[in-house]
Formats: structure tokens, sequence, C-alpha cells
């Protein structure tokens, strides 16, 4: 079995490189073809790379990524407003995808009273509805991501194809005026996508810090969000309105969750 210490190298010269091919890690790490190729199998499952042709190349923005725990902190008042306003577009016996990250994560706790279908990737919205009495909780497979705290890859995107999805919930660490959204991680920004393409009614939740910033990969543009809903202290109301998405502001910041 790989050393971590190995796996903390492959990551470093591949966040400096962009992309690096397996007779080079091999020469540099004084390994095997074989060794080389399973360790980057196994990264690829952890969301830090794409196995490439001959090698592998970046998954994810490594430096701009904070922890789960540190987003789950930050903004909680935002966090609550946007929550508690998503779900009022919600209506009984509906079937809802809610993406990972903390602001999806609080949607879970405003909704864990409705009756509800609820598919997800997050851990932590399981966590959070698994003793709910009301919802009826569906998990996708795939490969956990431990930095984000969501299952993601193939396994998670064919597992999507089973449902018939009312409106989907997606997290954004990042949106420009111009109506892009991404994400730090390819392999994360896919499932988004994917997620998007099979839903009835697609909404975004964001609060005003992920405004006018960019990451790594782009999961959306406008054409493909039919609801951004924001809090009250978001200022590209009427940019992203003129783009064709209907935006929602939440009241004022409350940390009553």
């Amino acid at each position: 079995m790989a050393t971590p210490t190995r796996h903390d190298e492959i990551i470093n010269i591949i966040s400096r490189r962009r992309q690096v091919s397996v007779q080079e890690l091999t020469e540099r790490l004084k390994v095997s073809e074989v060794t080389i190729r399973k360790d980057l199998s196994f990264l690829e499952e952890q969301g830090y790379l794409m196995r490439t042709h001959g090698g592998a190349r970046l998954a994810e923005d490594i430096g701009r990524l904070h922890s789960i725990s540190t987003r789950r902190e930050a903004h909680t008042a935002e966090k609550c407003a946007i929550a508690k306003a998503a779900a009022s577009l919600l209506n009984e016996g509906d079937t809802i995808l809610i993406d990972a990250g903390s602001t999806c994560a609080t949607l879970a706790h405003a909704i864990r009273d409705m009756n509800l279908r609820v598919i997800t990737n997050s851990l932590d919205v399981m966590m959070e509805l698994a003793d709910s009495h009301t919802i009826s909780l569906h998990s996708v497979g795939g490969s956990y991501r431990m930095d984000a705290g969501s299952f993601i890859g193939p396994a998670a995107e064919e597992s999507l194809q089973q449902y018939r999805i009312d409106s989907c919930f997606i997290g954004t660490p990042a949106f420009t005026s111009d109506g892009v959204f991404s994400s730090q991680n390819t392999i994360e920004s896919h499932f988004k996508s994917q997620a998007l393409k099979i839903s009835k009614r697609r909404i975004v939740l964001s609060d005003q810090t992920k405004y006018n910033k960019t990451t790594f990969s782009v999961f959306s543009r406008a054409e493909d969000i039919d609801i951004l809903v924001v809090d009250n202290s978001f200022e590209g109301i009427e940019k992203l309105r003129s783009l064709g998405i209907e935006v929602l502001v939440a009241e004022e910041a409350d940390s009553n969750c």
C-alpha cells in the first residue's frame, strides 16, 4: 500500500505542473510504473486529479480549497436566511436533490420536517436528515471526497440517472457577473453539471462572498440556472436577472436556523 508521503508528493508535483506523465513520476519518485498507476487511481478516486493517457492532470485548485469545517463556521446567519428562502420554494411531496456544501447542509436542516424525497451526495446532508420521520432519504454512490464531505465520480453520476428530480439545490464556491459558476474540483463540477441537466428546476444557493470570483472548474452558465438564492447583501441582482436568472433575495440574515 502506498504511503501518504508519496501521495502528498504526487499532489505537490501535479499542483505545480498541472499535468505530469507516469514516466516522469516513476523517475522522480523511484518506484515502478505499476505503483504510480495505482497511486494515480487512488488519488483520482479522492478527487485530487484526473487520469489522462499516460499520466494525470490536476482536478482541483488545492491552494484555494478551505476545509469543510471552516466553511461550516463562516457566514452562518446568511446561510440560515438563504436556506429558509430556498425551503419556501418547495411543496410537500417534491423530489429534490441537495448538493454538498455548508449552505446546502443548512437547507437540509431547514426542510427536515417537510414531507419530501431527498437525494444527496453530501455526508452532512445525510447526517442531518437521517433521523427525520418525514424525509425519504436517498444517497448516491461514488468516491468519498473528504475535503468537501461529498461523494463524486462516475458511480455517483450514474446513480443520478435513476431519479426524476423536481428541483436541485446546488452550492457554488464562486460565480461571476456574467453568470459563470465554478468549483475548485473538476470531478465535483461534473457531478453538479449532471445534476443540473436532469432536474426540472435548477436552483443555486450562494452568499455575497462568492460573487465576482472564479475558481478552477466551470460547472454551469446562466442558461443552465433557473433561480439563484442569495442573502440580502447581494449587489448583482439586476445584472444576473438580465441574463435570465431569477434572483431570490433572502430576508435579513438570521442565525436561528
